[in-house]
Order: structure tokens, then C-alpha cells, then sequence
């Protein structure tokens, strides 16, 4: 198990991306940014907020407006997946 401490600039955001043979889990501890798991709606992440990613092929980052900072706890190896599109980001921003 590794923990991080992440930040993202605000419209940042990473790879769609998956954890195999493990997990994440996402606690936000600053800022405002979105969580979003593949054929999911996305979800606005707070601080506070938590996610649990087991599984699943997902993203997260930073508002447009806002920075987002999380701690992570991850398992398993990071399988990176192709890009959250400019227009993937547009939509959920709104």
C-alpha cells in the first residue's frame, strides 16, 4: 500500500485509469474538482469527500475554478488509460 499527497492545478485532471489487484481510496482535503467512474455521471468531489475506486476505470481533478487537493491509498498496480478529453472535461465543468 502506498498514501500520497496530490494536488492539482485548477482544470487538471489525469488519465482515465484503473487499479488491478488492488484499490484507491480518495479522501479530498482541499479545494473543489470532480470524480468520475466510467459510464457514471461525475461527481463533484469536496473537500471532505471520499471515494472508493475498486475496480473500475475512472478520473478525477480539479474544478475549472479551484484547486483539489487528496490523500490517496492506493493498492495494486495503476493501469493508464487514454486521456480525458478537452471535450469530456467541458462537459462535466458546466
Amino acid at each position: 500500500v502506498t498514501v500520497a499527497n496530490v494536488s492539482f492545478e485548477p482544470g487538471v485532471r489525469n488519465n482515465w485509469h484503473k487499479h488491478n489487484g488492488g484499490f484507491q481510496i480518495i479522501l479530498a482535503t482541499a479545494g473543489e474538482g470532480w470524480y468520475q467512474e466510467e459510464g457514471k455521471p461525475p461527481v463533484k468531489f469536496r473537500a471532505g469527500d471520499m471515494a472508493l475506486a475498486d475496480g473500475v476505470t475512472y478520473w478525477h481533478g480539479a474544478a475549472t475554478d479551484s484547486w483539489l487537493s487528496h490523500i490517496g491509498v492506493n493498492a495494486g498496480e495503476v493501469e493508464w488509460l487514454e486521456p480525458v478529453t478537452d471535450e469530456e472535461y467541458a462537459a462535466v465543468s458546466k
